[in-house]
């Protein structure tokens, strides 16, 4: 069988995934095990990323970014989940998701301001939508953004915020007005450096993705100039919210399959090397037969991914595909890294085999961006639509 790629990949592309994969090998890998001690990737790791143009990879040049698209996104995603196993640099949540708040809603002053800063990692950016009393549901959020002269104040907590610690730009999902639920969210972008009332609480401890910081943030009458609203607009923050998931959730996506496919390939590697039995893992009938289920499903995974990424980047990705990529894509990856650690065996268990950190990495995906839940519902309206 002819190993398959990406009908998106180009040469330009390809290049681009060989400089990212040098970066990461000689720059992150070896931190990882430090980073992880630490809680969080080095500040200066993000200069050093500006530096080499993987920040904000699909900004364009006029806003200091790279001037690419998803294609190269997906390439700098994919890299840092199957090449070098580190789940915890953010860059997904900077350059992926927080940056393209800016650019398509941000005024012309607002892209200016904070874009160029991002793209050189002199700004580590963060969106701070979960709340202690509100996960998927952002409508309930409590935080509020209450007018004061000429100024917003800002009163409320976030948290499992990524980036937390390291932010420098935060972009907060708040109430601008209480009385309404959708329609009184706004976004509100914060400079926090030395900003009043503005605190970062407890770096979380998780049970995977260790050298990811994932913060509490809080906000004690944080005064803000009306000029840092995202757009020129209130009421707007729940519609920008809605109109980005399907990104954030093929973002998602992409690490999911990037796991299964490093799984795999690892797993392969250690049934044909483990003795038992008197042969090798691999030459067990089960060894095989789980290992072509994973090979399928994972194959399956890669060219569903890869459609959604030419819609993305067509314009065409709805809410339910991608409600669709992002469960069945992280339970999915649950499963094969689950069947992969098994055939593991005890080595399986032990934190020196990658095996084991991607198996506590892989069951947040099923939780954040959405609760798969949530992302059942969402597909399950489309019944009801055609049903009307």
């Amino acid at each position: 069988m002819t190993a398959y790629r990406s009908r998106w990949m180009t040469e330009e592309l390809e290049i681009l995934r060989e400089q990212v994969a040098r970066f990461y090998a000689s720059e992150m890998s070896p931190n990882e095990t430090r980073w992880q001690k630490q809680g969080h990737v080095d500040r200066a790791f993000w200069n050093k990323a500006g530096d080499a143009g993987i920040l904000c990879a699909s900004v364009p040049e006029e806003y200091g970014g790279a001037g690419g698209d998803f294609y190269h996104e997906a390439v700098i995603i994919t890299e840092q989940y199957a090449g070098t196993g580190v789940s915890g640099w953010g860059n997904s949540v900077h350059s992926q998701i927080s940056a393209h708040y800016i650019l398509n809603y941000g005024t012309e002053d607002q892209k200016r301001r904070w874009l160029p800063k991002m793209a050189t990692g002199e700004l580590v950016c963060a969106i701070a939508m979960t709340e202690p009393g509100a996960g998927s549901d952002l409508q309930s959020i409590q935080t509020t953004a209450k007018r004061d002269g000429d100024a917003y104040v800002i009163n409320g907590s976030k948290t499992f915020i990524t980036n937390g610690q390291l932010a420098d730009l935060v972009i907060v999902v708040c109430k601008t007005d209480p009385q309404k639920r959708a329609k009184g969210i706004s976004l509100i972008v914060l400079e926090v450096d030395g900003l009043a009332g503005f605190r970062r609480g407890r770096n979380l401890e998780k049970i995977g993705q260790k050298s990811a910081d994932t913060s509490e943030l809080f906000f004690d009458n944080v005064r803000v100039r009306p000029e840092n609203l995202l757009g020129s607009q209130e009421g707007q923050g729940f519609y920008q919210l809605m109109q980005q998931l399907p990104q954030e959730r093929l973002v998602l996506g992409l690490k999911a399959v990037a796991v299964m496919e490093k799984a795999l390939e690892q797993t392969v590697e250690y049934t044909s090397q483990r003795m038992a039995f008197g042969g090798t893992l691999l030459d067990l009938q089960n060894t095989r037969f789980k290992l072509a289920e994973a090979k399928t499903i994972t194959h399956i995974a890669r060219v569903f991914i890869d459609d959604c990424v030419d819609r993305l980047v067509a314009g065409t990705l709805d809410v339910e595909t991608a409600a669709m990529l992002k469960w069945w894509c992280s339970q999915m990856q649950c499963e094969i890294v689950d069947e992969c650690l098994q055939l593991h065996g005890g080595y399986g268990y032990m934190a020196e085999y990658p095996i084991s950190q991607m198996y506590a990495d892989a069951r947040v995906q099923k939780i954040y961006g959405g609760a798969n839940e949530v992302m059942k519902e969402l597909i399950a309206r489309g019944f009801t639509k055609g049903a009307a």
